[in-house]
């Protein structure tokens, strides 16, 4: 008896209830999460209020009407909250005063922008073959949104490391997009690329390339020992046949040998097929007799 009539007396006391935050503007985004709990100064039965106490919800705080502070930093007054957190609490619990006067919320702006994706790639190739175009990324750019703070940091998104060893023939692989360090508040619109390569064998060949010499001083002439190059190059072998000498052109810069006091011509390859992956010219001095 004594219990019970202790329990229904009326006491004042303060509880602490969980919070959440709603109506937070759309083009607004918190930055930080804001404090998780407030005390309340409550009015009512000892009944009412071991049954706030054990069977706590959560106080659902507006957001809507915020003041700014600084940049990022807003706040709203809980005087302004008195009602809606009446009506949150249990059945005859009167609230008397909200500790906390003023709560703070870190928000950026929320921005959109396209980024590129950046591959991480380890691969090596079986002995004779080799990428026959660049790799590819698919997507190869992403957009990226969240606070404007943290957007205007992130300059690309890089990809999980992809390691392939003996290729030799094409591939495609998923690939993870690594989200930036302290970038929680980051939202992507997808998480995975595909990075694709085509794949040949490739093979040499080597052709005779006249060149030409350029840059001779008038009323210069020039003889030379000899009236062409090779060129070794390396073409994927479905490309062979479509190689010949037109596709490459050789030429010797007199201006060059003789600012660097050389008796002797540099050939230089100036133009190639997009075919050839790589490729040298012998012999790569070339002596000269000047005609008097």
């Amino acid at each position: 008896m004594w219990f019970l009539i202790t329990l229904s007396k009326e006491y004042t006391t303060t509880l602490t209830f969980p919070v959440e935050y709603t109506n937070i503007p759309q083009d607004k985004l918190l930055q930080k999460v804001p404090i998780k709990e407030i005390d309340i100064v409550v009015k009512s039965s000892g009944f009412n209020i071991i049954s706030s106490r054990f069977g706590r919800k959560n106080i659902t705080l507006n957001a809507n009407s915020l003041y700014k502070k600084s940049s990022n930093k807003y706040y709203f007054l809980t005087r302004n909250q008195v009602v809606p957190i009446q009506k949150q609490l249990h059945y005859g619990v009167q609230l008397q005063e909200i500790i906390l006067d003023t709560i703070y919320l870190e928000i950026g702006t929320l921005l959109s922008k396209k980024v590129p994706l950046k591959p991480n790639l380890d691969i090596n190739y079986h002995i004779g073959y080799d990428i026959l175009e660049p790799v590819t990324v698919k997507p190869d750019s992403i957009l990226i949104s969240g606070p404007d703070a943290e957007i205007e940091k992130i300059k690309e998104i890089n990809l999980k490391l992809l390691k392939l060893e003996g290729v030799k023939e094409n591939f495609s692989k998923k690939v993870k997009m690594i989200v930036p360090e302290n970038s929680n508040n980051i939202k992507m619109k997808s998480t995975y690329a595909t990075i694709s390569g085509k794949v040949e064998k490739f093979t040499e060949g080597t052709l005779e390339i006249p060149f030409k010499v350029i840059n001779l001083p008038k009323g210069l002439t020039l003889t030379t020992l000899n009236k062409t190059v090779s060129v070794t190059y390396v073409v994927g072998l479905s490309n062979f046949d479509k190689i010949d000498k037109n596709f490459f052109e050789v030429v010797c810069d007199y201006s060059v040998s003789k600012k660097n006091n050389l008796d002797y011509l540099m050939p230089k390859v100036v133009a190639k097929s997009n075919y050839v992956k790589s490729f040298k010219v012998i012999p790569n001095k070339i002596d000269f007799l000047i005609q008097k």
